[in-house]
């Protein structure tokens, strides 16, 4: 964390609820936003809204089937419509910490280069296995999307973006009892040094989390539909042949037109992110 410039102090937490599409039945999941401000608190204090260049790989992006869009249901956030602006996009996949061997290697590849004896000494962890299973459907869930953004899978936690975490999220706690959720995604705002800027400027960064528990193919579309969410698109279709529909369906869908036409205006949309905090003439106190 030793990047960030923590110049503002947390000056209020703003909870933020909505349904999110769940992989097991229909969930609410709670996103939360950690939104840091100048000390003196002023809405003008924050850097104005303002556009950034729409990237290539959206640019390029043409719709020949005109299925139009779900932008309409899109949430901007305190900080503007959120979106990314330095490339690539840093993502971390929670993966196992012992050495199964053959580093990201999948389930068949290891059992292929590390036949078990019949009488193992060092057996393979079914724990292990199971992770990496984990692991392999959430990078296949992610990969999609790198087609129409940039994306990077990193090693280390410190140096994402995005955190894709191996957890069950907590129960959601609601007037009819607990339910229980497959997945979630929250995400903060914070100021950190940019190399395009001589101040720090506001950036975004997401946690999902994604149970353990779900079949591969749920894990898949869990991955593609929080990915959807940390990208930008902060809201959810009405259609349930879109990857970011509300709610579980039987047979998950890919990314759709229709995704995308929302991801691209809502990349033409202006934001809070990536530009600096005014301090010129800045008044205000410190606690």
């Amino acid at each position: 964390m030793g990047y960030i410039k923590r110049l503002w102090l947390v000056k209020k937490r703003l909870i933020l609820s909505i349904g999110i599409a769940s992989f097991t039945a229909l969930l609410i999941i709670t996103l939360q936003l950690n939104f840091l401000q100048p000390s003196w608190g002023a809405t003008s204090d924050l850097p104005p809204l303002q556009p950034h260049p729409l990237p290539a790989t959206l640019a390029n992006w043409v719709d020949n089937t005109n299925s139009g869009d779900y932008f309409t249901q899109i949430r901007p956030s305190p900080a503007g419509y959120l979106m990314w602006f330095d490339f690539p996009i840093k993502v971390y996949v929670e993966h196992p910490s012992q050495n199964l061997g053959v580093g990201t290697q999948t389930k068949a590849e290891v059992q292929k280069t590390n036949p078990q004896p019949v009488t193992p000494v060092n057996p393979i962890d079914p724990k292990l296995l199971k992770f990496q299973e984990w692991v392999d459907n959430v990078a296949q869930g992610i990969q999609p999307w790198k087609v129409y953004l940039p994306l990077e899978i990193v090693p280390e936690a410190e140096n994402a973006d995005i955190k894709v975490l191996r957890v069950r999220p907590l129960l959601q706690l609601t007037p009819n009892g607990p339910r229980a959720r497959s997945a979630e995604v929250r995400y903060q705002v914070y100021l950190r040094k940019s190399p395009n800027s001589s101040t720090p400027v506001l950036y975004p960064k997401y946690d999902i989390s994604i149970s353990p528990d779900l079949s591969a193919n749920y894990i898949r579309a869990a991955a593609l539909h929080e990915i959807g969410h940390a990208l930008g698109i902060w809201g959810h279709s009405p259609k349930e042949t879109d990857a970011l529909y509300f709610t579980q369906v039987r047979n998950p869908p890919p990314i759709s037109p229709r995704d995308i036409n929302t991801l691209k205006l809502i990349y033409q949309q202006p934001t809070r992110l990536g530009w600096s905090i005014p301090v010129v003439g800045a008044k205000g106190s410190t606690n």
